[in-house]
């Protein structure tokens, strides 16, 4: 006797093998899971002193990540005495996301974690 909804009044129960019920349990979880929508996040690095070229090559990148459905996360490491031109980071970031308002939307603004200021832009829901 297996209870199949033990919250309604009075409690559900039906008499079936329970190895089977278990398989059927498990096929609808493994059905659920595959549905589920995974998220992908593409990375993309620049640097401090990141030049327009790079920067536009780069920029390609990301709108085609968003343009796929995957996250962009852009960071700018700073390593050694880098960390200096912060304010240079933030701006190369803030640029990237305006360039990217058609294509996503900003999840979180620059923020700098360690020797790593990041940026996460999602892609826009397209309409239906």
């Amino acid at each position: 006797m297996v209870e199949i909804s033990p919250t309604a009044v009075p409690p559900v129960c039906r008499i079936v093998d329970y190895s089977k019920f278990k398989y059927e349990q498990k096929k609808k979880q493994k059905e659920i899971k595959a549905k589920a929508q995974k998220t992908v996040i593409k990375e993309i690095r620049f640097g401090p002193n990141t030049d327009d070229h790079d920067f536009n090559f780069k920029l390609k990148h990301a709108i085609n990540f968003l343009k796929e459905g995957s996250k962009v996360k852009a960071y700018v490491q700073f390593v050694g005495r880098t960390i200096v031109f912060k304010e240079r980071g933030e701006i190369l970031l803030l640029k990237f996301a305006q360039e990217l308002e058609e294509y996503g939307k900003v999840e979180q603004l620059p923020r700098l974690e360690g020797k790593r200021m990041s940026l996460f832009v999602a892609p826009k829901v397209a309409k239906k």
